[in-house]
């Protein structure tokens, strides 16, 4: 993932004949920590783990960027995903920087004790490079709202009351209404514009999803709402699907009860991994990293690809696709729905002032609908693609942030 975060930083700073140096510059992490987190477990052994939090550019505020749970975590991984952080959270223009972390556990081999203590005993390590005006952790893969209370208890026994810590709290520790569905509803602001740059409207498209869980299966919901079909649904247990469209309501039901969506009655099964090469207008893949490899490129079928997970799409499969000339709305843009409202939730608890779901939606629309305005507009400027411009955008915002922070005499190419 480092690999292809820095071809696309690359590629885009090539567009803007960004000098060597300041590639560098905004390339090198700001700061990297590596904690040990040891504890006596319910089975009454020593456990030992690592934590990983970096934090990658300050340039246009506190950093922000999700703890991972995974035995495969490690400071490679967060670096990639911080950096990548950087350009996202510029992308949507909230006042943030990159960061990314976790702890080498595995939360499902995990009793719920021993989770909270490995939770607090990663706190107690970093509290002193996290903050709500430092680096603000958020949930990712495998962490949630109960976990991100654990933290903010905790760091709030050193600080003080410090609801703005993290985000995607529950509502109940002062988290933000519209939250969970927020990646999803990402997805189908972009989604709208880029069918309104079309002259089509959701009522024209079919819609394959990979992936159903928080993002994929808000985004089905919101998108399937405004007249979509939605025809075809796989996860890691298949696929489900039904050229009439899907009932996703029902399927999101069933997906809840059977955790999957195997055996759904409302539509044929499918092998799930067809799902990437389904005859629909719009695919949106938010399972996995590259899921979309550059040896099935030309079988996909959709003329637009809203990219719901992180890196679903290969660089090499990328140049085919653009090549091709479909659509890609990727990832740095079309999932900041979820950092955008968890700026939302960082503004309110700064501010101890709590939004409605409404005010919270319409300030997420809008904010994603000027996005991919600003990143079209770039595309154009420059004659590249969206991918490409959304990282031309992201640099020239953290590069600008950068260089009015500092009396320096060398001058950007931008």
């Amino acid at each position: 993932m480092l690999a292809e975060s820095h071809f696309y930083f690359n590629k885009a700073a090539d567009v803007l004949g960004l000098p060597e140096k300041v590639r560098t510059i905004l390339l090198t992490p700001y700061r990297s920590v590596k904690v040990d987190i040891a504890i006596e477990g319910t089975d009454g052994e020593l456990h030992s783990y690592e934590g990983y939090r970096v934090q990658h550019n300050t340039a246009r505020g506190p950093m922000k960027g999700g703890l991972r749970f995974h035995p495969e975590m490690d400071e490679d991984h967060a670096g990639a995903l911080a950096n990548l952080m950087t350009w996202k959270t510029a992308v949507v223009d909230v006042p943030f920087g990159g960061a990314k972390g976790g702890i080498n556990c595995d939360p499902h081999e995990l009793s719920k004790k021993d989770l909270h203590a490995i939770t607090t005993v990663f706190v107690e390590r970093m509290k002193d490079v996290i903050g709500p005006t430092t680096d603000i952790p958020a949930p990712d893969v495998n962490t949630n709202a109960e976990i991100m209370g654990w933290i903010m208890h905790e760091y709030s026994k050193y600080a003080g009351f410090s609801p703005a810590i993290v985000t995607g709290k529950p509502l109940d520790l002062f988290g933000s209404e519209g939250r969970a569905a927020a990646t999803g509803r990402g997805v189908m602001d972009v989604l709208a514009s880029a069918l309104e740059e079309k002259g089509k409207g959701f009522s024209d498209v079919t819609v394959a999803v990979q992936g159903f869980g928080n993002v994929g299966s808000n985004a089905a919901l919101l998108i399937a709402e405004r007249g979509a079909k939605i025809v075809a649904v796989a996860d890691h247990t298949g696929g489900v699907a039904n050229e009439d469209g899907l009932n996703v309501t029902d399927l999101a039901e069933w997906v809840a009860k059977h955790r999957g969506v195997k055996g759904f009655p409302g539509g044929d099964a499918f092998d799930g991994s067809e799902v990437i090469t389904w005859d629909v207008d719009v695919l949106v893949p938010a399972a996995l990293e590259n899921a979309i490899p550059e040896g099935n490129a030309n079988d996909i079928k959709a003329s637009i690809i809203v990219e719901g997970a992180n890196a679903p799409t290969t660089p090499e499969a990328d140049k085919t696709l653009v090549d091709r000339g479909v659509l890609i709305v990727p990832d740095i843009l079309a999932n900041a729905g979820g950092v955008t409202v968890s700026y939302f939730e960082w503004a309110q608890n700064i501010q101890q002032f709590r939004w409605d779901e409404e005010r919270v939606n319409l300030e997420l629309d809008k904010k994603m609908k000027l996005a991919y305005q600003a990143v079209r507009e770039t595309a154009d400027e420059y004659n590249i693609d969206l991918r490409t411009a959304a990282f031309v955008l992201a640099i020239r915002r953290v590069g600008r942030a950068a260089l009015s922070r500092v009396h320096i005499e060398t001058e950007l190419p931008f």
